[in-house]
């Protein structure tokens, strides 16, 4: 369920809930709106009421079991498009890899077009083809991932056994910017947020200084003295690792 279907069932879950609830508070005070007080009006509404009251608790449930399965289909395309995505992230790096050595094979090539192969097939798991119906194969949602592909084929060593490396930086090239342009879209449907604590700029270090507060380092005094107190089973191992810590700890490496 994409982000446009979520939205779109939400609205008509809360158009429903808002009319059930206008309804029951007209049917409330039915016998203060004049016109309808005392007349077969007023009566019908009374009923309606004690009906919508009755029935209260089967439709907060019915509409809470609904909302439940929409959040779960929901939840589990999510999922799914996360996984592919995280396929066409290995697939773009094996793509790039490829583009990348100076000597490659007939398996290289076959391996790397097996990979983009199953990306694209496994895009059929989550979204279907656009403008797709009973008679028509529609058009396929994400095209960068065939300009990908085709990409690849135009450095096939089957084919182009004399290919030039500029041959496969312009493909390299092709294939990156065809990542880009898909990235750029498809996550958009994942509702990304910005996160809380960006670190935004360039040569960033850690700004907190060594050392801790003096509970901690009492309780780290505390339980130095209770194993100085107990004898070592391995004094060479005690001796190994205090060594270890003392220099690391002095800075001086190991």
């Amino acid at each position: 369920m994409t982000r446009t279907s979520l939205n779109r069932t939400l609205r008509r879950a809360y158009f429903w809930l808002f009319l059930v609830l206008a309804l029951s508070l007209a049917a409330k005070f039915a016998d203060r709106i004049p016109g309808i007080a005392g007349g077969p009006i007023e009566a019908a509404a009374r009923d309606l009421y004690d009906y919508l009251k009755d029935m209260a608790l089967v439709f907060v449930t019915v509409v809470a079991a609904y909302l439940a399965n929409v959040f779960q289909k929901r939840s589990k395309f999510v999922e799914s498009l996360e996984e592919e995505w995280r396929g066409i992230v290995r697939t773009k790096s094996a793509l790039f890899t490829y583009c990348e050595k100076t000597y490659v094979s007939t398996d290289d090539y076959l391996a790397a077009f097996c990979r983009i192969s199953e990306t694209i097939d496994n895009m059929r798991i989550v979204y279907a083809n656009a403008g797709e119906t009973a008679t028509l194969v529609g058009l396929y949602p994400y095209a960068p991932l065939h300009d990908m592909r085709r990409a690849l084929q135009s450095i096939d060593p089957r084919k182009r056994p004399d290919l030039a490396p500029d041959d496969r930086k312009v493909a390299r090239d092709a294939i990156l910017q065809s990542f880009y342009a898909l990235r750029e879209t498809l996550l958009e449907e994942l509702d990304l947020d910005e996160p809380a604590h960006p670190l935004l700029i360039s040569r960033g270090r850690r700004l907190k200084q060594p050392g801790a507060t003096r509970r901690a380092l009492f309780r780290q005094g505390r339980q130095e003295k209770r194993r100085d107190a107990a004898p070592p089973v391995k004094p060479e191992v005690d001796a190994l690792l205090n060594d270890l810590y003392q220099a690391e700890k002095a800075g001086t490496g190991v």
